[in-house]
């Protein structure tokens, strides 16, 4: 979703398929950039759904941990720099504003994986962590949740902030998001046309973060800079 969205806005770049770049072949992705080149990778790649996720972790540990720290490496090899997309998740959830430097406590599988991914990327000095979250352009679901929070946008907003950090010279850690409001709130405002029910968090079959909304002042003084 947010690689379809780089495409639009950063046509230059280069976008290999899984087929031709898979982060659990390293040997692969090694082949690609010793044909290719590399000054810089975003590393957008993910097994992102927490339910599925709690059903298959294996899966989970192949793509989101063994996969980035692949990417790291070969970031490391070839001397590129590397942004990582990271996610909201990584927090409690249990008071939200959450800064860069705020301790980090996942509630469920999928936030571990992406966690367990990060600290892989925390240990390549050229790279950038961004903690984001995002959807798409249309709210997927019947229903969207009363209880929780988020600074969630459509993912052609948060591809335009990210595109912003690129030539930047930044590493650590940023935040990359919204104001702060309820899933069901980001919802209608996408779709105000629609009729978006209300769900609660104690509706599903998984641990969610009650807010895990991000407090983006560095990303902003940094854009405005």
């Amino acid at each position: 979703m947010l690689g379809s969205q780089f495409r639009k806005i950063l046509p230059d770049l280069s976008y290999p398929t899984s087929k031709d770049f898979d982060v659990t072949n390293y040997v692969q992705m090694e082949e690609y950039v010793n044909r290719n080149g590399c000054e810089l990778l975003i590393h957008a790649a993910a097994f992102t759904s927490p339910p599925l996720i709690e059903k298959n972790p294996t899966r989970a540990i192949d793509v989101n941990i063994v996969g980035t720290s692949n990417i790291v490496k070969i970031c490391m090899k070839f001397d590129a720099r590397l942004i990582y997309i990271c996610t909201d998740y990584v927090f409690k959830g249990d008071k939200g504003d959450y800064k860069e430097d705020d301790p980090v406590l996942p509630v469920n599988k999928y936030a571990w994986s992406k966690l367990g991914g990060e600290c892989a990327v925390r240990m390549y000095d050229k790279s950038l962590v961004v903690r984001t979250t995002f959807g798409p352009e249309a709210f997927p679901y019947e229903k969207a949740f009363v209880d929780q929070w988020t600074s969630r946008e459509s993912v052609c907003v948060i591809a335009r902030k990210v595109a912003e950090l690129i030539d930047r010279d930044i590493t650590g850690v940023i935040h990359v998001g919204g104001p702060r409001k309820s899933v069901l709130e980001y919802a209608r405002a996408l779709d105000a046309a629609r009729e978006i029910g209300e769900l609660s968090v104690k509706d599903v079959g998984f641990a969610v973060p009650a807010d895990t909304s991000l407090n983006c002042d560095k990303y902003n003084r940094i854009v405005k800079s």
